[in-house]
């Protein structure tokens, strides 16, 4: 064990000296009072305790919030935080004391703990507290509440428990209160737009605004003037602020900066490591006070390889790279998703998933992720008429998927290999089944709720019909429902 690093004396390694040698049995009740008196001070939550987790002080914001204002000490820490008879790394999470302890110097974890609202995501800062030579016998631990997300469905947009969730909201927590750049990565539906304003959120800038900018689909001239505006006479019109300088203060968020095209890139650029831009048809260097968080779904390595993405730009973009994961990463926070995602999609009607129909939706693979999984659960309450949502109604709603824009349904599909293709016909033809199976309208009608043309429909109708006729297997080619 490597040896514990000298710190400067902490006001409460001070007050703690004072107390002597006596153990730590005796502490609860030789604690000098400008330590209690001290702590009270403190707004976050604070707690002392010793190298077995017993708690010797706690300010009341520590018992308001963890303790409901019931006896804390004497308590252990992971009693009391996790409602555990063991230490917290031994219940599958970090314990910052044995991290200190190895260390010797301050640690900071994300943890779970019972709050006065139910379980919510801290920020823990645990500080070892030296009152002579050797190793730390007491530990000062600060506990934020983190704005950034939860662990049960409520107001919060970020929302989860897996591992893999936990280790990007981490990286999150510890970014959010500096002024670096930020640029979240993942795949189309992860939320990276709702983790960038959950940074905002949780910055000191979050009093000013988040502006954001959509760089898909617009040529270098006009993003230009909208990021830095327009000069007096420039484009035959009068003087125009730029959406930098409405972020002035704030943060300014890039959606999908793969795709900003290469002047624009410089100038930002420019705006990053100086401060400073000049609008459109203008000289005049202006300053803005901006904070850059940017998404990309896109390879920017890659990106830079292919001479798209300027070098020197990336490696400004990205001081702080942070990969969302995708839902088939986190398949065990789907059940808390679908609660929070019907609770938002039907506020007034109670709905809920029966048991059996969480199955098919930890099966599916969700290359859409968060984003496919809400469209999914939107098509099951609009087919439901009561509170419960059966597993034939999820069926039905993953397979009820429009053909893909631009190519008619009728149109011949690339092949895919056998056993993919054979499962996810039978998918659509479970889907089909169950859609004429539920309230009757025109053949019309039942095309454009599965999302196909009436050809196909009759197609398909007659394919199935001959299939039962003459018990055999679906076949696997043909029009798809997709």
């Amino acid at each position: 064990m490597p040896m514990p690093r000298k710190h400067p004396p902490h006001a409460a390694s001070v007050a703690l000296a004072a107390v002597g040698p006596a153990a730590a049995d005796g502490l609860l009740s030789t604690l000098p009072p400008v330590l209690e008196a001290w702590l009270e001070t403190l707004p976050e939550p604070h707690v002392l305790f010793d190298s077995r987790y017993r708690i010797l002080a706690a300010n009341s914001a520590y018992r308001r919030e963890f303790g409901q204002n019931t006896p804390v000490l004497g308590r252990t820490c992971h009693a009391v935080s996790h409602h555990s008879d063991v230490p917290c790394d031994q219940a599958g999470e970090t314990c910052p004391l044995a991290r200190a302890l190895y260390s010797g110097q301050r640690e900071r974890v994300l943890h779970l703990h019972h709050t006065s609202r139910g379980e919510e995501y801290v920020h823990i800062e645990l500080q070892p507290l030296h009152t002579g030579p050797g190793q730390a016998q007491y530990f000062l631990e600060k506990i934020h509440i983190l704005p950034l997300a939860a662990s049960h469905p409520d107001e919060q947009p970020l929302l989860g428990r897996a591992p893999a969730f936990r280790a990007a909201l981490e990286l999150m927590a510890r970014v959010a209160p500096s002024e670096t750049c930020v640029l979240l990565h993942g795949e189309t539906g992860t939320g990276k737009t709702l983790a960038a304003r959950a940074i905002h959120q949780a910055s000191a800038r979050a009093a000013h605004p988040l502006v954001v900018v959509d760089a898909c689909g617009q040529s270098e001239a006009v993003l230009e003037a909208e990021l830095f505006g327009l000069a007096k006479g420039a484009g035959g019109q009068g003087a125009r602020s730029g959406l930098v300088e409405a972020a002035h203060g704030g943060s300014l968020l890039l959606e999908e900066v793969g795709d900003l095209p290469l002047g624009v890139q410089a100038k930002l650029l420019r705006l990053l490591e100086s401060g400073t831009y000049r609008r459109v048809g203008s000289s005049e260097l202006r300053r803005a006070d901006v904070r850059l968080l940017a998404t990309t779904r896109h390879d920017l390595p890659a990106l830079v390889r292919q001479g798209r993405l300027r070098a020197d730009w990336y490696h400004c973009l990205s001081a702080f790279p942070i990969t969302l994961p995708a839902l088939r990463e986190r398949a065990g926070d789907i059940p808390l998703l679908v609660q929070a995602l019907l609770q938002r999609i039907a506020p007034g009607r109670r709905l809920e998933l029966a048991p059996q129909a969480l199955q098919p939706l930890a099966q599916h693979p969700f290359a859409g992720n968060v984003r496919e999984l809400r469209n999914v659960l939107v098509r099951a309450a609009l087919l439901t008429d009561g509170h419960s949502i059966s597993a034939a109604t999820v069926q039905r709603a993953l397979g009820f998927v429009p053909r893909q824009i631009g190519v008619d349904a009728n149109e011949h599909i690339p092949p895919t290999p056998s056993a993919p293709r054979r499962a996810l016909r039978a998918l659509q033809d479970d889907a089909l089944r169950a859609a004429l199976h539920g309230p009757q309208g025109t053949r019309l009608e039942q095309a454009r709720a599965l999302g196909i043309s009436p050809r196909t429909l009759y197609r398909r109708l007659r394919a199935l019909q001959e299939q039962q006729a003459a018990g055999a297997p679906r076949a696997e080619g043909g029009d798809s429902l997709i």
